[in-house]
């Protein structure tokens, strides 16, 4: 049996960091879908671990009939408060913003690797999610993902049930009248990639034309930190079509893998062996075109991407 070390040391844990190893995957899940940030959500698991270990004099599990919903509640507090950082950061971004994905080891199509150790939310549904207040989607996050009660919501941020059940509401309507529910099929979701990926490599506009529905926007994510990108988002079927057959600012010889990014299927860009941009389709409710391009680009929002084994 392998011995687990408390994080940074090679001594045994203790029973209370036991507990928590033993709940950090939903944790990340819960954070990481409230913050859109893989590092800022290690962070907040750190901070996490910190204050339970240091409860009680170091006596962390004295007193504690639920050591999961003490967790939770700790985290979520945490993470509303790492907000504030990141919506200052947020202010002095160069171009524009998307969450960092979370890129699964392996072809697309299979449920192994580290990103789909946690409740998956979309890329596309991440981005919908950061118009609501820290409050609205946190309580969206706990109720709509994880399935917690109102009644237990209210006791993790502190707040009444009826102020519960008014946030949830707002939350819920703003998501579904941004984002409709449906949702493509794995298979066609892939196809629609591979597609997609064939016409943009090939450089082939009348291929890509098809692929693309009229009213198409693409997002990219560089930070200003890979040119040329743009710096707001462009609409329109030709104008998108244009942007990804330029050829610019690219790999000399790229290389596409398709891989499952925040449970979704899509491809990554590959400079050699090291991940250059990870791109994200959003598909028409039928499933034949694509409605939505995210691209991330920015390599500091690639560092958790697994590289390319030689």
């Amino acid at each position: 049996m392998t011995e687990i070390t408390a994080p940074g040391t090679d001594a045994p844990i203790d029973e209370a960091t036991g507990v928590f190893v033993d709940h950090r995957e939903l944790l990340f899940g819960v954070v990481y879908n409230m913050l859109g940030s893989v590092a800022d959500t290690e962070d907040v698991l750190q901070e996490t671990w910190l204050s339970w270990t240091a409860r009680g004099g170091g006596a962390p599990l004295a007193g504690v009939d639920n050591p999961r919903a003490y967790l939770v509640r700790a985290a979520v507090n945490h993470a509303l408060r790492r907000r504030a950082t990141i919506s200052r950061r947020r202010e002095t971004y160069v171009g524009q913003w998307l969450p960092e994905p979370l890129v699964a080891e392996g072809e697309a199509g299979s449920a192994d690797g580290p990103a789909l150790r946690s409740e998956s939310v979309s890329l596309a549904m991440l981005v919908v999610l950061e118009s609501l207040t820290p409050l609205e989607r946190a309580v969206f996050v706990l109720g709509e993902v994880f399935g917690y009660p109102h009644a237990e919501i209210a006791e993790v941020i502190d707040r009444s049930p009826a102020a519960v059940r008014q946030l949830a509401h707002r939350a819920r309507e703003h998501v579904h009248a941004r984002r409709p529910r449906y949702e493509a099929h794995p298979r066609v979701r892939r196809e629609a990639t591979e597609r997609f990926v064939r016409a943009a490599l090939g450089g082939d506009i009348a291929a890509l034309m098809e692929v693309l529905a009229p009213d198409v926007t693409a997002w990219t994510d560089a930070g200003g930190k890979r040119k040329p990108a743009s710096l707001r988002p462009v609409h329109g079927r030709d104008k998108v079509a244009r942007l990804l057959t330029s050829g610019r600012g690219g790999p000399r010889n790229p290389v596409w893998r398709y891989r499952r990014v925040n449970g979704d299927d899509a491809a990554v860009l590959l400079d050699g062996d090291a991940p250059f941009a990870v791109l994200v389709l959003d598909l028409t409710p039928e499933g034949d075109r694509v409605r939505g391009i995210y691209v991330v680009a920015n390599p500091d929002k690639l560092a958790h991407v697994p590289k390319e084994e030689a």
